[in-house]
């Protein structure tokens, strides 16, 4: 693909000085650097967490409505993604959970949350709210990880050590970069070639590739502790919202059904015709369900 040639995939070392040449923020938790956002300056607290490969801006419609909606925003890269360390770790639950609570402890304090999760990043947010829910008031999911489904045959090679490794340093950014691309389908070709882009620019950096293929087997695969963390969050009675498109073609709708049995007392929206990425291809849309969520008591 012509942009990964423009990026020389896995080219760059991710360090202090790379860093000082970006004008981002940055927080040295004990887990690893993290490159977070902190935008808005509202009473409402709100911490969004991106899923398996596409960072921090996959929020970018999302994080600029709440902030307009009285909501102080915070926003991160997972470790092993955009500009956040690529620790030596296994990317399970427990690594992603930790780094959100010791993020949330620096920037929060003490205070609760609204916790908004996508992706593999509900899998995350769950497992978080089920060790942590005294610290979140309500937990939004939008087309999480988590449940059982089809793996499809990319995955399930993916799975097999040594060969999923050779997969992925061979065809792995090849996939991330088309897969995300195809699941965007209602924004203009403009929209699309910037995602995917952006979605490069951050594959330029040294151990991305690791650690995606480390968490799709140790998180996204992982369908038993998802699927303790989700019995967890329907412990808590903490009010969730899952939002889901019928056209998602990386987690597929039909898992809805199930995580309804696992959560009782979740609330379901459903896309009809919405691809993986709906936060991002219908912004608008997406905080037009999430807003009322989070205001009504």
């Amino acid at each position: 693909m012509k942009l990964l040639n423009k990026y020389k995939v896995d080219s760059l070392e991710l360090n202090d000085s790379t860093r000082s040449k970006l004008n981002e923020k940055f927080i040295k938790l004990p887990c690893g650097t993290t490159h977070y956002a902190l935008e808005g300056n509202g009473d409402k607290k709100a911490v969004l967490v991106h899923g398996y490969a596409t960072p921090l801006f996959i929020y970018d419609k999302i994080a600029e409505g709440l902030t307009k909606n009285g909501f102080t925003v915070l926003r991160y890269d997972l470790l092993g993604r955009g500009l956040s360390d690529r620790v030596d770790s296994d990317y399970s639950h427990s690594v992603f959970v930790r780094q959100l609570e010791e993020l949330t402890d620096a920037v929060f304090g003490n205070e609760s949350f609204f916790l908004v999760g996508t992706s593999m990043g509900g899998a995350i947010t769950a497992a978080f709210t089920a060790k942590n829910p005294d610290k979140v008031k309500k937990l939004v999911l939008l087309a999480p990880a988590g449940m059982k489904f089809d793996v499809p045959a990319h995955m399930k090679i993916s799975n097999i050590k040594g060969i999923g490794e050779i997969m992925f340093r061979t065809a792995g950014a090849s996939i991330l970069t088309a897969s995300c691309a195809k699941e965007i389908i209602y924004s203009g070709e403009d929209v699309r070639s910037s995602y995917t882009d952006r979605f490069a620019f951050h594959m330029q950096y040294k151990g991305m590739l690791k650690a995606t293929l480390y968490s799709l087997r140790n998180t996204i695969l992982n369908f038993d502790d998802s699927l303790k963390a989700y019995k967890g969050v329907a412990d808590s009675n903490i009010p969730v919202l899952v939002i889901w498109g019928t056209n998602d073609k990386t987690m597929p709708y039909y898992q809805a059904e199930t995580m309804q049995k696992v959560v009782p007392q979740m609330k379901l929206i459903t896309y009809e015709g919405s691809g993986h990425i709906f936060l991002y291809d219908e912004g608008d849309r997406t905080l037009n369900d999430i807003i009322p969520f989070f205001e009504t008591n």
